[in-house]
């Protein structure tokens, strides 16, 4: 970190890019307090931007950083511009960035520190590998992120998350969610591979069966009885519930993200775009949500609770027993949410049991509140099934 002044006329030069320094005099525009401005085409997109952030919300997230650490604001005084904030010397300093866009050295220091700190925080919960131990089979799949591989980890078959081009922080927003969730009914994280060379891999314990839907739909009400629907129902239910308690919402529950083992238990997977109930919604998944399973509140206002999971998990009932069916068949996807709103509701499915039909309605009520709880499901499928 270079020694740091708040004296705007330190910068004699007025030099775009410029960092003051309090370094003697004698040292000329060449030297290492001086950055060349080099443009980015969205600075706003980088994850060390955070928008209209108040100074003092500033200074108490930065004041006890260790020095260096930085974040990119909205200019208060000079609407247009940024602010440069730094912590340094247990103190925080903020400097207009007078350039148009940020300097692409930010965005490279930016990179190299925070796949460290990811690499860190992996290896901490004992979940980063060295990428010697795993080996790739064939191409299983494709998800969000890339291609899914069957693997090895010492000798252990596992699936494997291979990253697009791009796709690094999403994979591992992922894995981190996964990190603190275990329970028999949600898919496992085993390990992580980050090496030097910016490799990144995920990988899973491996379902044997696959994903429900496909399963379903592959096998039709005259293979699969009404007592393993039920099982599913409850497999997923118990999971959700755990999930419920740990304060963690899915945001895409559906018989395509939920994944069979050897043994036909059902595991709820794919966790990109989970996220503690707490947080606010990242802008950059806004509009990856499934229309047909998610809740109103959701999709109008953004709101994603329990209860948003809730409703999707009825959908994921009705797809259970139509044998896989994509819900709302004869609507618009564009007109699925005003049909919602103006009371109307899918019919069950053919052979549906009653109570599986009542269970669907109250997870389709308008009013969150009126919807039940995981844990209140999972007493009401136990009871029907006789679990």
């Amino acid at each position: 970190m270079i020694a740091t002044s708040t004296n705007n006329n330190n910068n004699n030069h007025h030099t775009n890019g410029v960092i003051p320094s309090t370094a003697s005099s004698h040292h000329s525009s060449s030297t290492i307090n001086y950055i060349k401005p080099i443009m980015i085409e969205d600075n706003t997109q980088m994850p060390f931007f955070h928008g209209d952030i108040s100074r003092d919300k500033t200074e108490k997230l930065l004041k006890s950083r260790s020095d260096g650490t930085f974040l990119i604001r909205n200019s208060t005084n000079y609407p247009g511009d940024f602010t440069l904030c730094v912590a340094c010397n247990g103190k925080v300093e903020h400097y207009r960035l007078v350039t148009p866009l940020i300097s692409d050295v930010f965005k490279i220091s930016y990179e190299s520190a925070n796949w460290e700190e990811q690499k860190q925080l992996f290896r901490n919960a004992n979940f980063l590998i060295n990428r010697s131990d795993l080996q790739l089979g064939d191409v299983i799949g494709h998800g969000e992120f890339g291609d899914v591989h069957c693997g090895y980890y010492k000798s252990k078959k596992v699936a494997v998350k291979m990253l697009k081009n791009g796709m690094a922080s999403d994979l591992l927003n992922e894995a981190k969610v996964m990190i603190d969730l275990r329970h028999p009914h949600l898919v496992a994280l085993l390990g992580v591979v980050l090496d030097d060379s910016r490799e990144v891999f995920m990988f899973t314990e491996f379902m044997a069966n696959g994903n429900l839907v496909d399963y379903l739909r592959s096998r039709g009400r005259h293979h699969v009885e009404r007592t393993q629907l039920i099982r599913f129902s409850l497999d997923v239910a118990e999971g959700m519930a755990y999930m419920e308690r740990q304060h963690v919402v899915h945001r895409d529950l559906a018989a395509r993200n939920i994944l069979l083992d050897e043994n036909f238990v059902a595991k709820i997977s794919d966790f990109g775009l989970a996220q503690l109930i707490a947080q606010p919604v990242n802008e950059s998944v806004r509009g990856k949500f499934p229309i047909k399973w998610t809740a109103p509140e959701a999709l109008r206002q953004s709101i994603f609770t329990s209860k948003s999971d809730c409703w999707s998990f009825g959908i994921l009932l009705w797809e259970i027993f139509s044998f896989g069916r994509i819900p709302y068949p004869r609507i618009p996807i564009q007109d699925v949410i005003r049909h919602i709103e103006s009371g109307y509701r899918m019919e069950p499915p053919e052979g549906c049991p009653l109570q599986i039909s009542h269970l669907m309605t109250d997870t389709w009520s308008l009013q969150p509140t009126d919807r039940p709880t995981f844990a209140e499901i999972v007493i009401k499928l136990k009871r029907f099934s006789g679990y």
